[in-house]
Protein backbone atom coordinates (compact mmCIF):
# COMPACT_ATOMS: atom_id res chain seq x y z
CA UNK A 1 0.00 0.00 0.00
CA UNK A 2 0.94 3.30 -0.82
CA UNK A 3 1.73 5.79 2.64
CA UNK A 4 2.77 9.49 1.61
CA UNK A 5 2.83 12.09 4.32
CA UNK A 6 2.96 16.00 5.24
CA UNK A 7 5.78 17.03 7.76
CA UNK A 8 5.66 20.45 8.72
CA UNK A 9 7.79 22.17 11.45
CA UNK A 10 5.93 24.21 13.58
CA UNK A 11 7.78 27.27 13.49
CA UNK A 12 5.44 29.54 11.57
CA UNK A 13 2.48 29.37 9.96
CA UNK A 14 1.57 27.30 6.88
CA UNK A 15 1.24 28.81 3.55
CA UNK A 16 -0.20 28.14 0.27
CA UNK A 17 3.16 26.38 -0.57
CA UNK A 18 2.57 24.43 2.32
CA UNK A 19 -0.82 23.48 1.09
CA UNK A 20 0.02 22.44 -2.36
CA UNK A 21 2.48 20.14 -0.80
CA UNK A 22 -0.04 18.46 0.84
CA UNK A 23 -2.23 18.29 -1.33
CA UNK A 24 0.15 16.65 -3.76
CA UNK A 25 0.91 14.35 -0.55
CA UNK A 26 -2.77 13.74 -0.12
CA UNK A 27 -3.96 13.10 -3.45
CA UNK A 28 -1.52 10.87 -4.52
CA UNK A 29 -2.04 8.15 -1.92
CA UNK A 30 -5.93 8.81 -2.05
CA UNK A 31 -6.16 8.27 -5.59
CA UNK A 32 -3.74 5.19 -5.45
CA UNK A 33 -6.12 3.74 -2.55
CA UNK A 34 -3.38 4.27 0.05
CA UNK A 35 -3.13 6.13 3.34
CA UNK A 36 -1.57 10.09 3.90
CA UNK A 37 0.02 11.04 7.60
CA UNK A 38 0.43 14.31 9.23
CA UNK A 39 4.03 14.41 11.14
CA UNK A 40 4.82 17.30 13.35
CA UNK A 41 8.53 17.85 12.69
CA UNK A 42 8.57 19.96 15.95
CA UNK A 43 12.37 19.43 17.61
CA UNK A 44 13.79 22.79 16.02
CA UNK A 45 14.78 23.97 19.53
CA UNK A 46 13.03 27.26 20.63
CA UNK A 47 11.61 28.02 17.50
CA UNK A 48 9.00 25.25 17.93
CA UNK A 49 5.93 26.67 19.10
CA UNK A 50 3.51 23.89 20.12
CA UNK A 51 0.70 25.91 19.46
CA UNK A 52 0.71 25.83 15.94
CA UNK A 53 0.34 22.02 15.27
CA UNK A 54 -3.42 22.68 16.43
CA UNK A 55 -3.43 25.64 13.33
CA UNK A 56 -1.91 22.85 11.13
CA UNK A 57 -5.11 20.79 11.65
CA UNK A 58 -7.24 23.09 11.45
CA UNK A 59 -5.99 24.30 7.87
CA UNK A 60 -5.44 20.83 6.82
CA UNK A 61 -9.14 19.88 7.40
CA UNK A 62 -10.14 23.40 6.29
CA UNK A 63 -8.85 22.73 2.52
CA UNK A 64 -11.08 19.35 3.25
CA UNK A 65 -7.54 17.02 3.44
CA UNK A 66 -8.10 13.83 5.15
CA UNK A 67 -5.23 12.00 6.99
CA UNK A 68 -3.76 9.61 9.98
CA UNK A 69 -1.45 11.61 12.62
CA UNK A 70 1.58 9.74 13.77
CA UNK A 71 4.06 10.22 16.22
CA UNK A 72 5.72 13.89 16.49
CA UNK A 73 9.53 13.73 15.78
CA UNK A 74 9.82 15.28 19.79
CA UNK A 75 8.71 11.72 20.56
CA UNK A 76 11.77 10.14 18.93
CA UNK A 77 14.93 11.50 20.42
CA UNK A 78 15.86 7.87 21.67
CA UNK A 79 15.95 6.41 18.02
CA UNK A 80 18.17 9.32 16.90
CA UNK A 81 20.17 8.92 19.13
CA UNK A 82 20.72 5.42 18.77
CA UNK A 83 21.00 5.79 15.38
CA UNK A 84 23.75 8.30 15.87
CA UNK A 85 25.57 5.50 18.34
CA UNK A 86 25.13 2.84 15.43
CA UNK A 87 27.10 5.22 12.99
CA UNK A 88 29.64 6.05 16.03
CA UNK A 89 30.53 2.64 16.65
CA UNK A 90 30.92 2.16 12.64
CA UNK A 91 33.11 4.93 12.75
CA UNK A 92 31.57 7.04 10.21
CA UNK A 93 30.91 10.29 12.59
CA UNK A 94 33.65 12.70 14.06
CA UNK A 95 33.34 15.75 16.29
CA UNK A 96 33.25 19.19 14.80
CA UNK A 97 33.53 22.54 16.45
CA UNK A 98 33.70 24.90 13.42
CA UNK A 99 31.28 27.63 13.54
CA UNK A 100 28.98 28.53 10.34
CA UNK A 101 31.25 31.94 9.60
CA UNK A 102 34.50 29.31 9.78
CA UNK A 103 33.49 26.92 7.53
CA UNK A 104 32.08 29.72 5.25
CA UNK A 105 36.24 31.02 5.13
CA UNK A 106 37.84 28.14 5.20
CA UNK A 107 35.17 26.39 2.31
CA UNK A 108 36.64 25.68 -1.04
CA UNK A 109 33.65 24.45 -2.92
CA UNK A 110 29.73 25.19 -3.19
CA UNK A 111 27.30 22.73 -2.72
CA UNK A 112 23.14 22.81 -2.46
CA UNK A 113 23.63 24.15 0.82
CA UNK A 114 26.01 26.44 0.66
CA UNK A 115 30.11 26.24 1.62
CA UNK A 116 31.03 22.64 1.46
CA UNK A 117 32.68 21.94 4.92
CA UNK A 118 36.21 21.24 4.25
CA UNK A 119 37.16 18.45 7.00
CA UNK A 120 38.57 20.93 9.10
CA UNK A 121 38.00 18.79 11.86
CA UNK A 122 38.63 15.04 10.93
CA UNK A 123 41.30 14.05 13.35
CA UNK A 124 41.43 16.72 15.47
CA UNK A 125 41.39 16.10 19.30
CA UNK A 126 38.83 17.65 21.28
CA UNK A 127 38.25 18.06 25.59
CA UNK A 128 36.15 15.25 26.92
CA UNK A 129 33.20 18.15 28.07
CA UNK A 130 33.65 19.98 24.92
CA UNK A 131 30.66 20.52 22.94
CA UNK A 132 30.71 19.53 19.34
CA UNK A 133 27.98 18.50 16.68
CA UNK A 134 29.07 15.36 15.22
CA UNK A 135 29.57 15.20 11.00
CA UNK A 136 29.19 12.13 8.56
CA UNK A 137 32.27 10.87 7.07
CA UNK A 138 30.66 10.64 3.17
CA UNK A 139 33.65 9.02 2.10
CA UNK A 140 33.87 6.26 4.32
CA UNK A 141 30.37 6.17 4.19
CA UNK A 142 30.36 5.22 0.77
CA UNK A 143 33.19 2.76 0.81
CA UNK A 144 31.20 1.21 2.72
CA UNK A 145 28.32 0.79 1.12
CA UNK A 146 29.07 1.61 -2.16
CA UNK A 147 27.36 2.75 -5.55
CA UNK A 148 23.88 3.97 -4.64
CA UNK A 149 20.45 4.67 -6.78
CA UNK A 150 17.31 6.28 -5.96
CA UNK A 151 14.02 6.66 -7.76
CA UNK A 152 11.90 9.80 -8.20
CA UNK A 153 8.69 9.49 -9.87
CA UNK A 154 9.12 12.58 -11.95
CA UNK A 155 12.77 12.23 -12.82
CA UNK A 156 13.53 8.60 -13.02
CA UNK A 157 16.55 6.62 -11.36
CA UNK A 158 18.95 8.85 -9.75
CA UNK A 159 22.60 8.04 -9.10
CA UNK A 160 23.04 9.08 -5.41
CA UNK A 161 25.82 11.16 -4.98
CA UNK A 162 25.81 12.79 -1.11
CA UNK A 163 29.75 13.76 -1.57
CA UNK A 164 27.87 17.00 -3.09
CA UNK A 165 26.91 17.94 0.26
CA UNK A 166 30.65 17.24 1.63
CA UNK A 167 30.56 15.59 5.43
CA UNK A 168 27.36 16.72 6.61
CA UNK A 169 26.28 17.64 10.21
CA UNK A 170 23.85 14.53 12.02
CA UNK A 171 24.04 15.52 15.63
CA UNK A 172 23.93 19.02 16.07
CA UNK A 173 26.03 20.83 19.09
CA UNK A 174 22.41 22.26 20.51
CA UNK A 175 20.92 20.25 22.80
CA UNK A 176 17.54 21.46 21.98
CA UNK A 177 17.76 20.36 18.41
CA UNK A 178 19.39 16.89 18.95
CA UNK A 179 19.15 15.20 15.28
CA UNK A 180 19.70 16.78 12.18
CA UNK A 181 17.08 17.04 9.49
CA UNK A 182 19.01 14.46 7.56
CA UNK A 183 18.99 12.05 9.89
CA UNK A 184 15.21 12.52 11.48
CA UNK A 185 13.76 12.60 8.69
CA UNK A 186 15.23 9.15 7.17
CA UNK A 187 14.61 7.47 10.04
CA UNK A 188 11.01 9.16 10.68
CA UNK A 189 9.82 7.78 7.09
CA UNK A 190 11.10 4.44 7.87
CA UNK A 191 9.44 4.39 11.07
CA UNK A 192 6.02 5.63 9.72
CA UNK A 193 6.19 3.17 6.63
CA UNK A 194 6.22 5.68 4.44
CA UNK A 195 6.87 4.55 0.65
CA UNK A 196 6.56 7.43 -1.40
CA UNK A 197 8.57 10.44 0.32
CA UNK A 198 6.76 13.44 -1.35
CA UNK A 199 7.86 16.97 -1.03
CA UNK A 200 9.53 19.90 -2.64
CA UNK A 201 12.18 20.07 -5.61
CA UNK A 202 14.18 22.50 -3.05
CA UNK A 203 15.11 19.31 -1.06
CA UNK A 204 15.93 17.19 -4.20
CA UNK A 205 19.26 17.22 -3.08
CA UNK A 206 19.02 16.02 0.44
CA UNK A 207 17.58 12.52 -1.30
CA UNK A 208 21.40 11.74 -1.74
CA UNK A 209 22.37 12.15 1.88
CA UNK A 210 19.22 10.53 2.46
CA UNK A 211 19.56 7.09 0.36
CA UNK A 212 22.65 7.01 1.80
CA UNK A 213 21.58 6.64 5.56
CA UNK A 214 19.25 4.49 4.62
CA UNK A 215 21.86 1.88 3.35
CA UNK A 216 24.34 2.32 6.17
CA UNK A 217 21.18 1.90 8.98
CA UNK A 218 19.37 -0.91 7.36
CA UNK A 219 15.88 0.62 6.47
CA UNK A 220 13.67 0.81 3.71
CA UNK A 221 13.94 3.01 0.41
CA UNK A 222 11.26 4.24 -0.42
CA UNK A 223 10.22 6.07 -3.73
CA UNK A 224 10.41 9.66 -4.08
CA UNK A 225 8.33 12.73 -5.77
CA UNK A 226 9.47 16.39 -5.92
CA UNK A 227 6.58 18.50 -6.75
CA UNK A 228 7.07 21.55 -8.46
CA UNK A 229 6.98 24.85 -5.84
CA UNK A 230 5.18 27.79 -5.66
CA UNK A 231 6.90 30.92 -6.42
CA UNK A 232 6.46 34.84 -5.50
CA UNK A 233 6.91 37.51 -8.03
CA UNK A 234 10.62 37.30 -7.34
CA UNK A 235 10.71 33.90 -8.47
CA UNK A 236 11.81 32.49 -4.67
CA UNK A 237 9.56 29.96 -3.06
CA UNK A 238 6.93 30.74 -0.50
CA UNK A 239 8.45 31.21 3.09
CA UNK A 240 7.84 31.48 6.16
CA UNK A 241 10.33 34.34 7.12
CA UNK A 242 9.25 36.64 4.42
CA UNK A 243 5.95 36.77 5.93
CA UNK A 244 3.74 34.61 2.80
CA UNK A 245 -0.05 35.08 3.69
CA UNK A 246 -0.72 32.07 6.39
CA UNK A 247 -3.99 29.50 5.59
CA UNK A 248 -4.75 30.73 8.84
CA UNK A 249 -5.60 34.42 8.04
CA UNK A 250 -7.40 33.25 4.99
CA UNK A 251 -9.60 30.18 6.83
CA UNK A 252 -10.38 32.91 9.87
CA UNK A 253 -11.39 35.75 6.98
CA UNK A 254 -14.12 33.11 6.02
CA UNK A 255 -12.65 32.12 2.60
CA UNK A 256 -13.28 28.83 1.29
CA UNK A 257 -10.56 26.02 1.86
CA UNK A 258 -12.24 22.99 0.10
CA UNK A 259 -12.84 25.53 -2.83
CA UNK A 260 -8.97 26.61 -2.72
CA UNK A 261 -7.69 23.04 -2.70
CA UNK A 262 -9.25 22.64 -5.72
CA UNK A 263 -7.92 25.79 -7.56
CA UNK A 264 -4.39 24.91 -6.48
CA UNK A 265 -5.18 21.58 -7.98
CA UNK A 266 -6.16 22.88 -10.63
CA UNK A 267 -2.97 24.84 -11.22
CA UNK A 268 -4.48 28.14 -11.06
CA UNK A 269 -3.07 30.47 -8.62
CA UNK A 270 -2.85 34.20 -6.74
CA UNK A 271 -1.39 36.87 -8.63
CA UNK A 272 2.11 36.91 -8.69
CA UNK A 273 1.97 33.31 -8.09
CA UNK A 274 3.59 30.67 -10.14
CA UNK A 275 4.72 27.02 -10.21
CA UNK A 276 8.47 26.65 -11.08
CA UNK A 277 10.36 23.05 -11.28
CA UNK A 278 13.61 24.64 -8.83
CA UNK A 279 15.38 27.49 -7.69
CA UNK A 280 18.08 28.56 -5.37
CA UNK A 281 17.30 30.73 -2.70
CA UNK A 282 16.21 30.41 1.57
CA UNK A 283 13.66 28.58 2.98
Amino acid sequence: MIVTRFAPSPNGPLHLGHAYSAIVAHDLAKERGGEFLLRIEDIDGVRSRPQLAREFRADLAWLGLEWEEVPAQSTRLVAYEAAAERLRAMGLLYPCRCTRLEIRDAANAKGPDGPIYPGTCRGASFAPDEVVAWRLDVGAALRRTGPLTWLDERAGEQIARPELHGDVVLVRKETETPASYHLAVTLDDAADGVTLVTRGMDLFPATHIHRLLQALLGVAVPTWHHHPLLLDETGKKLAKRRGSPSLAERREAGEDGRALADTLRAGRFPAGITLGESLSGDS
